[in-house]
């Protein structure tokens, strides 16, 4: 892969040692799992500053925040605010989701202060040109399309979902079939009805040695999106879901060949029962390449709660191969996400990585949840805080009674003190 692909080369030469560091796996194992195609290592160097990024079993799993403007709730410097939020609160990746305002100076403004890898969704910012102009969002050229992705790639941006595997026949099956919720992604219903209406196969997928060009200059990973993801838990599992994974598989293996990092984005909505299946049948269809999934969410019933419950399906889906959480927020299916919504579903996604990790018996994970044990035996409330995924916020649960040895559950109570004294 490093002997194709110059700027994934130089990626990892200035990555390497931190790398090492971090992840606790030696230098030859993370380059064989990038050789492999199941490791990717995020960063463009045109971004400024980029910390490389490495996605992939067994490295550490990382959590995603997704930010950005929307039509309805259109505050840049809300976004700037929630760009802080979510690098504060421990993700390790951002995403750029915007579709109003000035789509350009935000993404370069991200770029700037955020040294996260940034993801994008090139055809947002293509549909919402046409949008602004009260015309089709799916009016676009396969040229401009092109054009857009090739500009973002210039501009820095280390990732990119792109709806590639989305063919005619799966969005057919999607939207004239038994589908409860039909096509959820805003990506894949832009590109079923540009199939539509123009009668054509999917342009992403006839030009993806076009798209395969520009990323390879850059080291842009692609995030093989799942337009036809399930939207409700009735769906998951489908003959259009499945129609999807096959084909990014596929494309998953040409990007390879080509020298051309790629990650497949995995289901939504899944019930708990079939995360497993779900997961460990994606992960072998699409040849072990690094997933990247929304949740996954395992009810649809907790509007509010959805961070909840995507991290309930997060920690299931971690045991079973998920190499990269998308978080959700308690916005999510509601409103855009506030500030405090950003911390809370990164912390939410952080958990669900800790608790899968434990359960595949991760030496650091296991480490740190025995490390904590001991600090709770100690009544060692510093250390208790150093531990926790949110330090901030056990010390200030704690605050009122931060001078007492128990704490305010027990008091004097406290079954520790009254059997270790």
């Amino acid at each position: 892969m490093l002997s194709k692909n110059a700027a994934l080369k130089k990626i990892f030469d200035a990555g390497i040692s931190d790398l090492e560091k971090f992840e606790e796996l030696s230098q030859s194992r993370i380059l064989q799992g990038i050789e492999d195609g199941t490791m990717v290592l995020l960063g463009n160097p045109n971004h400024p500053n980029v910390t490389p990024t490495l996605i992939g079993q067994p490295a550490k799993v990382k959590v995603n925040a997704n930010i950005g403007t929307s039509p309805f709730k259109n505050d840049v410097e809300k976004e700037m605010k929630k760009l802080e939020a979510a690098q504060g609160a421990g993700a390790h990746a951002v995403m750029d989701l915007s579709t109003a305002g000035d789509l350009d100076k935000i993404r370069t403004d991200m770029l700037t202060k955020c040294p996260l890898p940034l993801g994008t969704v090139p055809i947002y910012a293509m549909a919402q040109q046409y949008v602004a102009r009260d015309e089709d969002p799916a009016g676009f050229t396969i040229e401009e399309l092109l054009k857009e992705i090739e500009k973002e790639a210039e501009q820095g941006v280390d990732f990119m979902t792109l709806h590639c595997g989305l063919t005619r026949r799966g969005a057919e099956w999607a939207t004239s079939g038994d589908r409860v919720l039909g096509i959820v992604s805003r990506g894949g219903s832009i590109l079923a009805r540009w199939m539509r209406d123009h009668d054509a196969e999917n342009p992403l997928l006839t030009n993806y040695e076009r798209i395969l060009e520009i990323c390879l200059k850059h080291n842009v990973t692609i995030s093989l999106g799942d337009g036809l993801r399930p939207g409700a838990g009735a769906d998951a599992g489908d003959a259009a879901q499945w129609e999807e994974v096959l084909m990014l598989g596929e494309l998953a293996k040409r990007s390879r060949e080509y020298g051309v990092q790629t990650m497949i984005e995995g289901p939504g909505h899944v019930p708990l029962n079939l995360v497993e299946s779900q997961i460990r049948g994606i992960k072998k269809a699409t040849h072990n390449a690094p997933l990247y999934v929304l949740g996954p969410l395992v009810t649809d019933s907790a509007p509010g709660y959805d961070h909840i419950a995507g991290a309930i399906g997060g920690a299931v889906a971690v045991m079973n191969g998920v190499d990269f959480l998308c978080y959700l927020t308690p916005a999510e299916h509601l409103t855009l996400p506030e500030i405090d919504d950003v911390w809370n579903g990164v912390k939410a996604s952080l958990v669900a990585a800790q608790c899968g990790e434990v359960g595949m018996c991760r030496e650091s994970a296991v480490n740190r949840d025995y490390e904590m044990s001991k600090a709770r035996m100690a009544l060692d409330w510093d250390r208790i805080a150093e531990l926790a995924i949110d330090p901030a916020l056990a010390c200030n649960r704690r605050k009122d009674h931060k001078d007492e040895k128990e704490c305010a559950m027990c008091g004097k109570f406290c079954a520790v003190r009254m059997l270790s004294e």
